[in-house]
């Protein structure tokens, strides 16, 4: 933010940002993009905590004019944002599993994987990390888009940690 911020005032540029109370507070997000469109802004650079709830906002945004950039998490439905700019997240987590494994090497076939999870809403960041990492693991994901089906015995749980340090201890 305060990189942001100090670029904005180099460049002449107003900047105001927002945060919700943790993550997954959809809530707080609808109403940083109403208060964006009230005060006229020109575009919104959105990391999505319900990644299909907030779709309805993101479309009165871009009908009053806005341009919507989704950063790291796609919407549901990806077009909902004018354009997103993302890591493949599913290659990331993919590419932890895979060295996971290696590094348990036979140990790996008894595992026992705890997934701390985002939201119960499954935005689109946390589930492609999550499948990507139990793909690269060699679990059966069944869903690739939905995390929590999977039928490998290794995976002990699928809890939602709210993206807090408190939720995944609490989990665990």
């Amino acid at each position: 933010r305060e990189g942001a911020a100090a670029k904005a005032e180099e460049l002449g540029v107003s900047l105001s940002s927002y945060a919700g109370k943790v993550d997954g507070d959809n809530e707080t997000q609808v109403a940083a993009i109403e208060t964006c469109i009230a005060n006229g802004a020109s575009g919104i650079l959105l990391t999505a905590s319900d990644t299909a709830a907030i779709v309805p906002t993101v479309e009165a945004a871009k009908e009053a004019g806005l341009l919507v950039i989704a950063l790291d998490t796609p919407l549901e439905p990806i077009d909902a944002a004018h354009m997103t700019f993302a890591t493949d997240n599913f290659l990331a987590g993919e590419l932890i599993g895979s060295w996971a494994a290696a590094a348990m090497g036979d140990g790996a076939a008894d595992a026992k994987i705890a997934m701390l999870d985002l939201a119960i809403s499954q935005p689109t960041v946390g589930v492609l990390r999550d499948q990507g990492f139990l793909t690269g693991f060699g679990v059966d994901v069944v869903d690739v888009n939905r995390w929590g089906d999977e039928t490998d015995p290794r995976i002990i749980c699928n809890e939602v940690t709210a993206g807090n340090e408190e939720g995944g201890r609490l989990a665990m």
